[in-house]
């Protein structure tokens, strides 16, 4: 399938945004942007953090862009703490933009899915703008990627890491494109049907990045030929594969806190006492214990249904026994 104009746009767009790769996630930070600020002056944009001077120049020419952008890097940390809120890394170091710790400044496994996410969270948001009508000047054909410039400073083998993730979550929005259609006709009898292609939410994404998070390859930078290319570093009789991430350092175990590496720990973090899975107090806990508190939880109940048509509920409280870590 040809990809839609609007994927033109939105992925030339996060190209451009991420130019200069060892600031490629620091945009994130625009998140933080007051909602008193206007941004309908080009003297704006040198207000906004987390932007470099290549993206401030973006800011400058596309100031209609910026407020969707804004909402692009609110989507990705929303995005990332609700996809692992049930793991002992649960992307609350993303709240720091731009002054990242370690775990998303280096090679990590973690850096490798927030910048798959938040390529495919620029273009989603842009796409979505685009076919609401909140962006009308989007383009009716394709508009050439601009490359991706290298910076002398910071690591090679980063900075190729960094393009190949993101270019692994911009592929996964354009795999999520899925048919939907609307039945026209008298009783609903769908003698016409209109059917067009329309995006997965962000939220359904990020779980399929999630799933390649957890399976990432560890990589190297190892010379091949004349060139040094990043290969898988168990199994290098293989390259890369387009579809998975990729990672050049291994992660601590986020149990403790640490933030030379930036562990936050998972000490008073809340686990699931019945759960087998990574949020199981077990796993979350790391062997140290649980304690147990109780919780006051106010929910609708007695609803009745009255003609016509309204519903009403009373609320009731409840406590419920809940768990965190020692």
């Amino acid at each position: 399938m040809k990809p839609s104009p609007q994927f033109f746009l939105a992925g030339f767009l996060s190209l451009i945004l991420q130019t200069g790769l060892c600031y490629g996630i620091k945009w994130i930070a625009l998140s933080k942007t007051p909602s008193a600020l206007a941004l309908n002056q080009t003297q704006h944009c040198k207000q906004l953090e987390g932007l470099v001077v290549s993206q401030v120049q973006l800011c400058r020419s596309n100031l209609e862009l910026m407020q969707t952008i804004i909402q692009a890097a609110r989507e990705v940390i929303k995005t990332c703490r609700k996809t692992f809120s049930d793991m002992r890394w649960n992307c609350s170091s993303i709240e720091l933009a731009p002054n990242y710790l370690l775990d998303l400044e280096r090679g990590t496994r973690e850096s490798a899915f927030v910048y798959a996410l938040s390529a495919a969270a620029i273009s989603h948001t842009i796409a979505r703008a685009c076919t609401t009508g909140d962006l009308p000047g989007c383009s009716c054909g394709p508009i050439p990627d601009a490359p991706m410039k290298m910076k002398k400073s910071g690591s090679q083998a980063n900075k190729l890491m960094h393009l190949h993730n993101s270019e692994v979550g911009r592929q996964v929005l354009k795999a999520s494109l899925e048919m939907k259609c609307k039945c026209h006709g008298v009783s609903g009898s769908c003698s016409i049907k209109t059917c067009w292609k329309g995006l997965q939410e962000l939220r359904d994404i990020a779980l399929d990045l999630k799933n390649k998070y957890l399976s990432a390859t560890k990589v190297v930078h190892r010379p091949m030929g004349t060139r040094k290319y990043l290969v898988p570093k168990d199994i290098d009789i293989r390259p890369v594969k387009e579809t998975e991430l990729i990672y050049l350092q291994s992660s601590p175990d986020f149990c403790m806190k640490n933030e030379k590496v930036g562990s936050h720990g998972t000490q008073d973090r809340q686990c699931n006492k019945t759960s087998n899975g990574s949020d199981s107090c077990d796993l979350m806990c790391c062997g140290r214990g649980y304690n147990p508190y109780m919780d006051k939880v106010v929910e609708r109940c007695h609803c009745k249904y009255h003609w016509c048509c309204y519903v009403t509920c009373k609320k009731c409280e409840r406590t419920v026994e809940r768990y965190v870590c020692k």
